[in-house]
C-alpha cells in the first residue's frame, strides 16, 4: 500500500503540494487526477524519494522508499518517458537495471515481450518514438515483478491500440493484488481504467471516492472533473505565480 501523509512542497515562495493526504490500496486501479500544474508530479516524485517533501511523509508497505531493500523488486515506476541512456539497447538498459536490482538475467526478455518490444530489443533505445520509449519505461517499472506500481501518463505516443493494451495492462496488474497509481491527463481514459480516483488541485486534495461515487447522478466523469477543479483552473489562470515554481513539467 502507499500511504501519503500530509506531504508539502514548497518552491521558494510556491507551494507545489500542500497537506496532502490519501491512501492507495493493493487489488484496484487508482487514478491520479488534477489540472496541469496541480502537483501530481511532484506527489509521485516524492513517493519515489527523488524530490524531498518539506513536510509530511511518504511510504510504501509502511517505509519510505529510501527505506526498502530491493527497491526495484518492491516498487515500479514509469515517471519519465526517456530515462535511459540513448545509445544503449533496450536490452542492455533492462540489463544493467536487473543486475543492480538482483533480478533475475531471463526476466528481461519476459518484460520485453510483454511489453512488445522483442523485436527492437537490439536497437538503440534512442532511436525509439515516444511510444516505444513509453513501453521500454514500462519495461523497466514491470522488471522486479513489483507489488506496487506507479505510471505517470504512460499512454502519452501511444497509438489507439496501444492506449488500449495499457488500460488492460493496468486492469490485469490490479487483478493480481497489485497496489497501482496511474497518472493521465485523459478524463474519458481514465473513466475506463480506474476503480478509484484521487483529485488534486492547487497541490491540495479535492476527492478521494469511486469512480462510481463520482460520477453518480448521471454526471460523466468529464462533468465531475470540471465540477472539483474549476476554482483551481481559474485560480491558476490569474496570475497566482504557481505555473512558475521549478519543475514546469508537472501535471
Amino acid at each position: 500500500m502507499i500511504e501519503v501523509q500530509g506531504l508539502t512542497k514548497r518552491y521558494g515562495p510556491t507551494t507545489a503540494v500542500e497537506a496532502l493526504s490519501f491512501e492507495v490500496r493493493p487489488g484496484a486501479v487508482t487514478g491520479f487526477l488534477g489540472p496541469n500544474g496541480s502537483g501530481k508530479s511532484t506527489t509521485m516524485r516524492m513517493i519515489m524519494g527523488l524530490d524531498r517533501p518539506d513536510a509530511g511523509q511518504a511510504l510504501i508497505s509502511g517505509r519510505p522508499y529510501g527505506e526498502l531493500r530491493w527497491p526495484l523488486r518492491e516498487v515500479g515506476a514509469l515517471l519519465e518517458a526517456r530515462a535511459f541512456h540513448p545509445g544503449r539497447s533496450a536490452r542492455a538498459h533492462l540489463s544493467a537495471l536487473a543486475a543492480g536490482g538482483g533480478i533475475r538475467s531471463a526476466r528481461v526478455d519476459e518484460v520485453l515481450a510483454a511489453v512488445g518490444l522483442s523485436d527492437v530489443a537490439g536497437r538503440r533505445a534512442g532511436t525509439y518514438s515516444l511510444g516505444m520509449a513509453q513501453r521500454l519505461g514500462i519495461a523497466a517499472a514491470l522488471l522486479g515483478d513489483p507489488g506496487v506500481l506507479l505510471f505517470d501518463e504512460p499512454v502519452n505516443g501511444l497509438d489507439p491500440e496501444g492506449v488500449r493494451w495499457i488500460r488492460e495492462l493496468m486492469k490485469s496488474l490490479a487483478a493480481e493484488g497489485r497496489t497501482v497509481l496511474l497518472s493521465s491527463h485523459l478524463i474519458g481514459e481514465m473513466a475506463l481504467t480506474a476503480d478509484h480516483l484521487v483529485v488534486i488541485g492547487q497541490g491540495r486534495l479535492l476527492a478521494d471516492t469511486s469512480v462510481r461515487e463520482l460520477t453518480a447522478r448521471g454526471r460523466s466523469l468529464e462533468e465531475a472533473f470540471f465540477a472539483l477543479t474549476g476554482a483551481s483552473t481559474a485560480y491558476r489562470g490569474a496570475g497566482s505565480g504557481v505555473d512558475a515554481a521549478p519543475e514546469r513539467n508537472d501535471r
